[in-house]
């Protein structure tokens, strides 16, 4: 750590070199200093540079201040990347990210631009507050949390991070950019020396986030530590050790706030002191765990009777509990689902083909498993099952906490990856009669799941006379619907059919700007030159559930002409759109932003504030 200064936060050149013996080197008058040439000047300079760095200690110094910056851009690397984390059960991960990246750099630009002013501004040293900064973040956010509602799912993750990472960046930028103005740069020309420290700091801190942020993805969830309060945790005592100071015991009151009273602490005592809160409202956490798709958590309704698995602030799906021991549905191989869609999926079944395949012959793939209505429903009915779910923790739950039956593979991988490899190992030979897509979290759909390249290998993975089923939420204003049916049918033909979960809402529509935010199921086949068409449900095809005797069997189209609303009816828009490539996402990401943020407004609705704050 460079050495302290001998007046607060200003450390002299002479502090990061050994002190010059006796009169080495005697005082240049006044006149004769204006005599010299600057040339001259300069030399002088050099000259005592070059000399000090023989002196003993010089380079432990020079060290010691990178090592110092090294670690102050790594830790507000890791800390961007948490805020993130934090921020995406209260707004959803696309949400939270709408500003981040600008409200980073503009962080950075300040410190940097700012250090002499803090420096001279501030009370103590600027680096002894980044400790008493990571400290309070976790009870600002908690604060802030309970405020999500009014500030909307725009501008809430922007407040948040207003108040939380912007200033622990600006100050750690300011505490580097300080530092840096007593770094030897050697023998570098004066104008590449004036851009290193801050060109060069920005670039590690952005691979610095990348590679950190790449880290916890990989082991968030794994340990108490790798969770987001215990993240947080680890920040503020790496922050401690690298400033200790008598104001640390400031701290203290957010230490016992975030340890005693902070209901997103993943402790048994934490979940028990929050139940007894939302229990008061009707509402239960039965399991909560970090995981690779975001925070996943099971809620159980205590006055209505349904229980549902949420993924940061969306729901993966849900089914009655209150059903479960009356007399009409004791014995049921199935759920009672609370959405329609899940139901619906399960019409790959009902499809007309040249040659049926028997259920107990049948073999199907399910990509995405959610609490698992689907799978559970084709195992039910005989159908050798596989199921490719990226998320383990999404598994666990709905194996324990739902109605999925043992009797099924489980592929516990991201999708791409694994059809890529199936197909190289299939050599396209169809192995499938039916697959079902079912991919939704956070607010949007991943999107790589939805081109071109992925769609392909599911088509080579289908049998001659197989059918998929793919599920899409998405809003009918903008244009993401119709980039993915493009998509869809270029792969699978124009065959396909498209049904929505509920009928369009035109006075919805009309009170939320022409919002139509729903559910839509596209049907296709892989043969089969003809619309698909379907046939009639048997007793044995409903599986004794209201649910399925409600949507199974497809009701409400979807035309072209509803497709084209999201580019107000333009036809040369629509083959502008083209279709998704894997190499070519970022039109869809942006749109997405949109439609996360409609998604969001859906949600506050469908469960009330109390369960969504408090995860």
């Amino acid at each position: 750590m460079p050495p302290k200064a001998t007046k607060r936060g200003k450390a002299s050149k002479a502090d990061t070199t050994p002190k010059e013996t006796t009169t080495t080197t005697t005082a240049t008058s006044a006149p004769d200093f204006l005599t010299k040439s600057k040339e001259a000047y300069e030399q002088e300079l050099k000259d005592l540079a070059k000399k000090a760095r023989t002196q003993k200690g010089y380079w432990a110094g020079q060290l010691a201040i990178y090592i110092h910056s090294i670690i102050l851009l790594g830790l507000i690397a890791v800390a961007s990347n948490v805020s993130q984390l934090v921020l995406s059960p209260i707004y959803g991960s696309i949400p939270a990210s709408i500003w981040h990246s600008k409200l980073v750099m503009a962080a950075c630009f300040t410190g940097w631009a700012s250090n002499v002013f803090l420096d001279r501004a501030l009370p103590i040293e600027p680096v002894e507050l980044l400790p008493l900064i990571a400290m309070y973040i976790p009870a600002v956010q908690y604060l802030l949390f309970r405020a999500s509602g009014y500030l909307g799912g725009s501008y809430g993750p922007l407040a948040t991070e207003l108040l939380t990472i912007f200033p622990l960046i600006t100050i750690s930028s300011a505490c580097v950019a300080t530092n840096l103005e007593y770094a030897d740069f050697g023998p570098l020309p004066k104008f590449i020396a004036d851009a290193v420290p801050g060109l060069g700091s920005f670039g590690f801190f952005k691979v610095a986030e990348k590679f950190s942020g790449s880290f916890i993805a990989q082991h968030i969830g794994t340990n108490f530590y790798m969770t987001r309060i215990g993240l947080e945790g680890l920040l503020a005592a790496s922050y401690t050790t690298i400033a200790p100071s008598k104001f640390l015991l400031l701290g203290l009151p957010a230490l016992l706030h975030t340890t005693l009273l902070n209901p997103h602490l993943p402790s048994p005592m934490a979940l028990s002191w929050l139940n007894s809160g939302i229990e008061k409202e009707g509402w239960k956490i039965l399991d909560r765990r970090d995981s690779v798709t975001g925070y996943v958590s099971v809620v159980e309704s205590l006055n209505d009777g349904f229980r549902v698995l949420r993924c940061d602030h969306s729901l993966l799906g849900g089914e009655w509990v209150k059903f479960k021991d009356t007399d009409r549905f004791k014995g049921n191989q199935v759920a009672e689902p609370i959405y329609g869609v899940f139901a619906m999926l399960e019409a790959v079944r009902l499809v007309d083909v040249p040659n049926p395949v028997p259920d107990n012959e049948a073999k199907a793939l399910v990509i995405g498993l959610g609490i698992g209505t689907t799978p559970a429903a084709l195992v039910a009915h005989g159908i050798n099952t596989t199921v490719v779910e990226i998320d383990p923790v999404v598994h666990e739950f709905a194996t324990k906490y739902f109605q999925l039956p043992s009797n099924h593979t489980a592929v516990i991988e991201d999708a791409v990856s694994y059809t890529d490899r199936l197909v190289n190992e299939t050599q396209g030979v169809g192995q499938f009669d039916y697959i079902i897509h079912d991919v939704f979290t956070g607010g949007a759909e991943p999107v790589a799941l939805f081109t071109y390249e992925f769609l392909q290998n599911l088509n080579s993975l289908l049998k001659p006379d197989g059918v998929v089923a793919i599920n899409y939420a998405g809003d009918f204003s903008h244009p993401p619907p119709l980039l993915i049916v493009n998509t869809i049918r270029s792969v699978f033909g124009s065959s396909c059919r498209i049904f929505r979960e509920h009928p369009r809402d035109e006075a919805q529509a009309e009170l939320h700007n022409g919002r139509d935010f729903t559910n839509m199921v596209i049907f296709c086949t892989k043969s089969s030159s003809s619309e698909v068409t379907f046939r009639n449900p048997t007793s044995r095809d409903l599986l004794n559930s209201p649910s399925r005797e409600a949507f199974l069997l497809p009701k409400w189209e979807v035309t072209d002409e509803d497709l084209l609303r999201g580019v107000n009816g333009s036809v040369a828009e629509t083959e502008k759109l083209g279709v998704l490539r894997r190499n070519d996402t970022a039109a869809l990401e942006k749109w997405q932003e949109e439609s996360a943020l409609g998604h969001w407004e859906i949600m506050r609705g469908v469960l009330p504030e109390v369960v969504w704050v408090n995860w």
